[in-house]
């Protein structure tokens, strides 16, 4: 009679211990150990998510990692890349559902935004631009990145932030953009364009709520600091 593998009741442990409690009080190599069984199913998997944990830093690293790093990874083939990628794409996508709430104004829901931004920009290896649609009644109608540029630079153009808003009609807008470095603090030229697009925007009536600057450790709010 051939005995299971030892590494087969150690993943029924972790299932059950993710079942009953779920995933908070588990370790990040634990985490991502249990998702990379799905993927590889005849191997222990738990030497793999902690060499994996070591060289990004933590699950939300891995789980960020362009895919071409990923799949350059000794141990990881297209099944785990792309297990690991859908992880993040789903929390983006409940994140957008739940900003796109009709009922809400996205005032009222601010955390909720930034978390949202974190998890599309705040790993992003060079600086991206977005910006947010609003209507008359703050409620979020769209999402448009105008540009993406180099580690430590991305060229804005008010003109084209104003052209995007009108054509959806908007009557507000969100500026958004990302610091790979981790240091949110705005540049003279972040303040810069600010206060064009600001100028512009008021100029055919629409309200500039804030810029806001996103790091992997935290943001920078225009508004906060008063320079909107």
């Amino acid at each position: 009679m051939t005995e299971n593998p030892d590494y087969l009741g150690h993943r029924q442990r972790l299932r059950q211990r993710f079942i009953m409690g779920g995933g908070k009080s588990m370790p990040d190599y634990e985490l991502l150990e249990l998702l990379l069984t799905i993927s590889i199913p005849r191997r222990d998997v738990k030497p793999l998510a902690k060499a994996l944990i070591k060289k990004f830093g933590s699950f939300a690293e891995v789980v960020n990692a362009p895919m071409d790093e990923l799949l350059a990874f000794d141990g990881i083939k297209e099944n785990s890349a792309t297990v690991i990628k859908i992880v993040k794409e789903a929390a983006i996508r409940m994140s957008w559902q739940s900003l796109e709430n009709k009922d809400e104004v996205i005032i009222s829901k601010w955390d909720a935004m930034i978390d949202y931004c974190r998890m599309v920009m705040a790993y992003q290896d060079v600086e991206e631009f977005r910006v947010l649609f609003l209507n008359a009644k703050f409620k979020l109608i769209g999402e448009e990145v105008q540009q993406r540029g180099t580690v430590d630079h991305v060229a804005i153009h008010p003109r084209e932030v104003i052209k995007s808003a009108m054509n959806r009609e908007a009557k507000a807008i969100i500026l958004l953009h990302n610091h790979p470095s981790g240091d949110v603090t705005p540049s003279r030229a972040d303040i810069e364009i600010t206060k064009q697009i600001t100028k512009a925007a008021e100029a055919v009536e629409i309200k500039v709520i804030d810029h806001v600057i996103i790091g992997k450790g935290g943001y920078y709010s225009f508004k906060d600091h008063q320079i909107i």
